[in-house]
């Protein structure tokens, strides 16, 4: 049976800010980010909670628990400024994961992305390859980002029909 969780785009103000962040600082902002602070990455996800397309932040809510998180940002590789706008942060807690809740994260940023008139954006993954192409991304390249090799891929959803 699978666990009832909900969606939910995060505001600014949102008591799961800080929590987000946490997750985040702590996965990925050391090795991308050396020596940005908790409380600036705190402020960046503050920045993230936009109302409606790009910047936004989505949350998957257990019982009002955050669990998961999944944002659709302008930028994620500074390098790659043609590349635009990106799926970004999509983390579940490990006790959560394998529930599907990365992947209803990933389509509901699908959504707001289609919802916004965006025809075409971005990932990029060291190893979740597979996770996203079960979902309709595309490998484009394989790069060297933050310190390991990557896969950028790519998602059209102009060609997508609700």
């Amino acid at each position: 049976m699978q666990e009832a969780f909900t969606l939910q785009r995060l505001n600014a103000d949102s008591p799961h800010v800080p929590v987000v962040a946490k997750w985040t600082f702590e996965t990925w902002g050391q090795q991308l980010h050396p020596g940005r602070t908790f409380a600036e990455a705190v402020e960046e996800t503050r920045q993230e909670c936009g109302k409606r397309g790009v910047p936004s932040l989505f949350v998957a809510l257990e019982n009002g628990v955050a669990v998961g998180t999944a944002s659709l940002i302008a930028e994620d590789i500074a390098s790659r400024p043609e590349l635009a706008p990106w799926l970004a942060s999509v983390f579940v807690l490990p006790q959560w994961r394998g529930r599907g809740i990365a992947s209803q994260l990933v389509q509901r940023v699908e959504q707001e992305a289609r919802e916004n008139g965006i025809e075409c954006f971005y990932l990029y993954t060291p190893d979740q390859q597979a996770l996203y192409q079960r979902l309709g991304w595309q490998e484009q390249e394989r790069i060297a980002y933050g310190g390991e090799t990557v896969t950028i891929m790519s998602r059209q959803l102009s060609a997508d029909i609700d």
